[in-house]
């Protein structure tokens, strides 16, 4: 007999920020069996502990070693059997990753990074999307099916921006970082959005604060869910939720039958 979860994963922009504005209360009323937080900046000590009334089993922090920066975080209704921050990928240990294994299946919660900093930053940004997509098709020759969430960091095509002219020669939406999402989809990951809405145009998960961006959805889609091919047969539903407000992001999920 398989169920089917929901996971859904949310750049939130600073956690503690979200709790002041109560923006994480939907939660309650939505009751996801995942919930993948990505940018927290906060240490396990600063989070605060009303953000919803659900109870999950499972609750696993990597908090940035600089303070007040970066972090992920995944609150599970499933408990785990193993569970990892993949320091072999997160050289920086900037707290970007929680690996997370049910049976089968590993979940990857990733705040991948900006490379929007200089040179050097892009170059730390592409080594670390090389050094992630090694050792998830390590776990998949061992049987592993795989699912990723998170803040990629980069749109993928053009229908993935509002201006991808303007925008050509701007990290996020460089020829190399497209051409790495081109490779993960072509080792068989697949972009869980478009495979169940198609071309549909128009949907973003990101926008800048910067001149009213979000009211005019001015936007991006950087946050993904891919899954490792061997797992489309159980995918339900893919979709953004770009209703719900409180970071520059806004939460994007799936309903897989496990």
């Amino acid at each position: 007999m398989s169920n089917s979860i929901e996971i859904i994963s949310w750049n939130v922009n600073g956690i503690r920020a979200v709790g002041n504005k109560e923006a994480l209360k939907w939660i309650d009323g939505r009751n996801p069996d995942i919930l993948c937080l990505q940018e927290i900046k906060a240490l396990p000590s600063q989070i605060p502990d009303n953000l919803f009334d659900k109870r999950y089993v499972d609750t696993l922090i990597n908090s940035a070693s600089k303070k007040g920066y970066s972090g992920t975080m995944t609150y599970s209704s499933i408990q785990s059997d193993y569970n990892s921050t993949c320091n072999n990928i997160d050289t920086l240990s900037e707290g970007r990753i929680v690996e997370t294994h049910y049976g089968d299946i590993v979940l990857f919660n990733i705040y991948f990074p900006n490379g929007q900093k200089d040179d050097e930053r892009l170059a730390h940004k592409m080594k670390f999307y090389d050094d992630f997509l090694s050792y998830s098709e390590q776990l998949r020759e061992d049987g592993k099916s795989i699912i990723i969430c998170g803040d990629v960091n980069t749109a993928h095509k053009e229908i993935d921006l509002k201006n991808p002219k303007a925008n050509s020669k701007t990290s996020g939406f460089l020829p190399a970082e497209r051409a790495w999402i081109d490779k993960l989809i072509e080792h068989g990951y697949v972009d869980t959005f478009r495979y169940v809405n198609g071309d549909e145009a128009d949907r973003y998960s990101w926008w800048s604060y910067r001149s009213g961006a979000r009211l005019k959805n001015v936007g991006w889609r950087i946050d993904y869910f891919f899954i490792s091919e061997d797992l489309c047969e159980n995918l339900e539903d893919a979709f953004i939720l770009d209703e719900i407000n409180g970071s520059d992001h806004c939460p994007v999920g799936i309903i897989i039958s496990i």
